[in-house]
């Protein structure tokens, strides 16, 4: 691949995650666009700082990106509370499902995801629903394991003072931040 310019759209979930991200897949032959389609983000004004900190990022770095700004909170909270899936799994089927689609939409033979990065998400299930998608679409996922770059990614965000969100974005997530369940207590 190295030396074939490709495109391809990454789904950026953040500008922290794709600082390393996109460097990597530059790195591999792909020119990147980005794309910011995250309807699992809560609050709403989680939601807005982490579209503008991408915003300027990509623009500082000429990434094209395309920003679905529409806030779909009841898209994502239907979807996963409907699901036999499970939450994470019904959210990485969401984004990536929009993600292919507007890839092909748009000519681009592949996609992936700066969610890739993280060590806190599972990697097998974004694998699998980024594959799923990829085939309904007629596009080519690619799962590309990133976690090496995560100190760096973290590094390079906090030495551009960007805004680092302190969760991965869902309501679920946040009250798992927060909520203890009391000593003795179950909470089923």
């Amino acid at each position: 691949m190295v030396g074939v310019e490709m495109n391809i759209l990454l789904h950026m979930c953040c500008a922290p995650c794709t600082t390393y991200s996109a460097g990597r897949f530059r790195n591999l032959g792909y020119d990147i666009h980005g794309f910011f389609f995250n309807p699992n983000i809560h609050p709403y004004l989680e939601f807005v700082k982490r579209m503008q900190t991408l915003k300027n990022y990509c623009e500082s770095e000429s990434i094209p990106v395309i920003i679905d700004g529409d806030y779909e909170l009841e898209q994502y909270l239907r979807a996963v509370l409907d699901s036999s899936k499970g939450r994470c799994r019904a959210c990485y089927s969401l984004r990536l499902e929009q993600t292919a689609k507007t890839a092909a939409s748009l000519g681009i033979p592949c996609f992936s995801t700066t969610l890739v990065i993280s060590p806190y998400q599972d990697h097998e299930l974004l694998q699998m629903e980024g594959e799923a998608a990829a085939n309904r679409h007629s596009v080519e996922f690619i799962y590309e394991d990133l976690r090496p770059g995560y100190r760096e990614s973290v590094n390079t965000s906090r030495q551009l003072g960007m805004y680092r969100q302190p969760y991965c974005g869902c309501v679920f997530s946040e009250k798992e931040r927060y909520f203890k369940t009391p000593r003795g207590q179950s909470d089923a």
